[in-house]
């Protein structure tokens, strides 16, 4: 049987036990309810930083390296790889981005332009009643010169009157350059004028121009659908009446040369002229 001073021993260590734990258990409740307290800070902190984000999101884009939604440090140019700020407006593709996507369209529109004149050849050989594209042949003689430089002028010019009275192509216009040219070098202005201008008009005005018919009808029915394509990265559907005149003038001097070279030589140096025209404005507008 134990003696009264051990059970009074074991009595008194149960109870400091007790307290040691109960001290514990009083400390974490404080600090879990201090985090609590906080994160409900915090959250409210970012909730009124957000709304002021909407309020006004020309002030939030100026305030460069400033504590985003997230808790982290912006820098103003941020990761090449990341085309989206914190108000969720998407931001102008990268070089790298720009000059890919060109090549890899350019490409496809030029395969298929392959194949489709490839096919009528094959089958107006096999006596289908098909029209054969290779009427539309590389062949170069010294008078389209004038062909092309007559392109070069007209639509030049008149894209270039369109911009300072039609505000809407003007809109169209300057969204659908800053999204692709802002981040390209001049030099890289010769890819993407060069590259497009030749592989689309190897299928609009080398491939369906002559399956369709080497005639106005054709030439405006291609010409809409050519206009259609370019509604889209910024662009109305102004820009797709401008694309669709443009479209028209390189089926007409197709038909007029039978010669795949003048609308590719004058659809790139138009598209040369047209970026460098942006450029100018551009650094113009911003000089003043």
């Amino acid at each position: 049987m134990e003696s009264f001073t051990t059970m009074a021993c074991r009595a008194h260590r149960a109870i400091a036990f007790e307290n040691h734990r109960s001290f514990h258990s009083t400390k974490l409740k404080r600090k879990s309810w201090s985090v609590i307290k906080s994160f409900a800070r915090q959250k409210k902190s970012l909730n009124i930083l957000k709304r002021g984000s909407k309020l006004n999101p020309e002030r939030s884009q100026q305030n460069s390296g400033s504590t985003s939604l997230d808790g982290f440090k912006t820098s103003e140019k941020g990761s090449d790889s990341i085309n989206e700020n914190n108000n969720g407006v998407l931001r102008n593709p990268t070089r790298n981005a720009v000059l890919q996507a060109c090549t890899v369209t350019s490409g496809l529109l030029l395969a298929l332009g392959l194949v489709i004149r490839q096919i009528s050849h094959v089958a107006v050989a096999n006596g289908w009643p098909v029209l054969d594209c290779s009427m539309v042949s590389l062949d170069f003689q010294m008078w389209h010169l004038e062909l092309i430089a007559a392109l070069v002028i007209v639509i030049s010019s008149s894209r270039y009157l369109l911009l300072q009275i039609w505000p809407d192509f003007a809109e169209s216009s300057q969204a659908a350059n800053q999204q692709v040219l802002s981040s390209l070098q001049p030099l890289d202005y010769l890819v993407v004028a060069f590259l497009p201008g030749v592989s689309e008009e190897l299928l609009f005005r080398g491939a369906l121009l002559p399956l369709f018919g080497l005639d106005l009808k054709s030439c405006v029915l291609v010409a809409a659908f050519f206009g259609i394509l370019h509604i889209g990265g910024g662009r109305k559907a102004s820009f797709a009446i401008w694309a669709t005149f443009v479209g028209f003038a390189y089926g007409y001097a197709t038909i007029l040369s039978s010669s795949l070279i003048v609308p590719m030589a004058s659809h790139g140096l138009n598209n040369l002229v047209g970026a460098l025209m942006w450029r100018y404005l551009s650094t113009s507008s911003v000089d003043q």
